[in-house]
């Protein structure tokens, strides 16, 4: 994107100051090094902001021009890569600035007029944090149709169901893999909410109370897609809530892939056997030849401990701070940069793991029945034929204890030892089957094959929902930060 160079602009508050600042001092608060990423959205921000003042006549319509052109040739640099900016800049507001300069001289200088870089820091951020909440939507709706697909291809595979880690019920693997399309659905909704937040325009701020000049914030706002202005002036520029917003989201989204990736690596062990990983998304030992080992499932979760960090240490820098703008909250930019990059990663990779894999049809049905998983079929029928439920849960539960004791299962009982259990089961027997037992939770919600089919359908219908409104906000963005561009379609 750009290169580096020795070479810095005049401090912008310089005029104040006798000494220049100590070269530790330089180092220690420079944010060009990770705020470099935010450039398109600072000279976009800047074009926004120059044209309001021509319009409003607080420059001339000609000097703003003027600026306007100069700042789509640094853009031009920055897409060729010739952008140079380094350590003496400070921040990359102020590379721009002095590489502006440099193309069209002094009256670069009025394009800061009734601005200040509290509040185009905040409209830089909010700009780019509204690109990071597309892209990462994206990476959720496709990880949900990964999933989809995988169900959609496994509605008449059944498995154990799971509670405290022991086998409890069987339900349909479908059944298993729609409680994660779900838990993305909630992640979807999270980065719409994020979206709604995050797109209003802080920029007529200032530094904290607003500015003397007659700006026309709202233009400003329809300039750069945003869909309205920020109320207050002091919370404008000290409000990381939109940050805080992203990163929560991105803490849900990792933490419902953990453990999606939890699963995974567990399902592949041998002692489970119910799923193998494509040979492309695994790894293998370098002293033992035989491993196949779940690398990329492992870092999947492992990642997550990360960005739960930086939700964390966000919250921290923010939490004691007095209005207005404090220089506590430059530390939001690597937290979200490296929190939105992390997740991103786990986004663009979990998706193939999902659809490469190979499950173990016979071993996970197998397992379904195991362990006497259908206990509660048998309490509940005769639950069902009037016998109350506590009474008929410590009929089965002796039940299941004699079996153990005499190592059998409830497929091995004759006629005449069911009906010794109770008078019930001489003319009616409980489900001995996985398929009998998923087939007779025929309610909403509920893992019956039919059931499992409205909770796929209902989920495809959500994830079309959220790919139109992730197409039209994309399409609004891209109009934005087209190279010349005045606003959204």
């Amino acid at each position: 994107m750009s290169q580096l160079t020795t070479a810095g602009a005049p401090k912008a508050w310089g005029g104040r100051f006798a000494t220049a600042p100590d070269a530790r001092s330089e180092a220690f608060t420079a944010s060009i090094m990770f705020d470099n990423r935010l450039v398109r959205e600072d000279i976009r921000g800047s074009v926004a902001h120059v044209r309001m003042l021509g319009r409003q006549r607080i420059v001339s319509p000609d000097e703003a021009a003027r600026i306007e052109a100069g700042l789509w040739q640094v853009w031009d640099e920055v897409e060729a890569g010739t952008f140079a900016f380094g350590l003496a800049d400070e921040d990359i507001h102020t590379a721009v600035e002095r590489r502006l300069r440099d193309l069209i001289g002094s009256v670069q200088g009025k394009l800061h007029t009734a601005r200040s870089r509290n509040d185009q820091v905040a409209t830089d951020t909010r700009l780019w944090t509204k690109g990071a909440i597309l892209e990462l939507s994206a990476g959720v709706v496709e990880l949900s149709a990964a999933l989809l697909d995988v169900a959609a291809a496994h509605m008449d595979a059944v498995m154990p169901g799971y509670t405290h880690t022991q086998r409890a019920q069987p339900v349909l693997l479908a059944h298993h893999l729609l409680a994660y399309v779900a838990m993305l659905d909630r992640d979807v909704d999270r980065l719409r909410d994020a979206y709604r937040r995050v797109d209003q325009l802080p920029l007529g701020a200032a530094a904290l109370a607003g500015s003397t000049f007659p700006l026309d914030r709202a233009s400003v706002a329809a300039d750069l897609g945003f869909a309205g202005i920020t109320a207050n002036s002091l919370d404008a520029v000290s409000d990381r809530d939109y940050v805080l917003d992203v990163l929560n989201a991105c803490a849900m989204i990792a933490l419902h892939i953990s453990r999606l990736a939890g699963e995974l690596v567990s399902w592949s062990s041998g002692e489970f056997r119910f799923v193998d990983l494509s040979d492309a998304f695994t790894t293998g030992s370098s002293i033992m030849p035989q491993k196949k080992n779940p690398d990329v499932a492992e870092l999947a979760r492992g990642k997550t401990g990360r960005v739960f960090g930086h939700l964390l240490g966000t919250l921290t820098v923010v939490k004691g701070l007095p209005l207005a703008y404090n220089s506590d909250l430059q530390e939001d930019k690597e937290a979200l940069f490296d929190t939105v990059d992390t997740v991103l990663g786990i986004l663009r990779v979990m998706p193939p793991v999902v659809r490469t894999m190979r499950f173990n049809r016979e071993r996970m049905a197998e397992a379904a029945v195991a362990d006497f998983s259908l206990a509660t079929d048998a309490a509940d029928l005769l639950a069902r034929n009037g016998v109350p439920f506590r009474e008929a849960h410590e009929v089965v539960g002796r039940l299941v204890r004699r079996c153990i004791e005499d190592g059998i299962t409830f497929a091995d009982l004759t006629e005449e030892e069911w009906a010794g259990v109770h008078p019930v089961f001489a003319a009616q027997r409980p489900p001995l089957t996985a398929w009998e037992s998923v087939s007779a939770r025929d309610v909403p919600g509920g893992t019956a094959p039919n059931r499992v089919e409205a909770q796929r359908a209902g989920a495809l219908a959500q994830l079309d929902s959220a790919r139109e409104w992730l197409q039209g906000r994309q399409r609004e963005l891209a109009a934005v930060m087209r190279r010349g561009s005045r606003g959204p379609a």
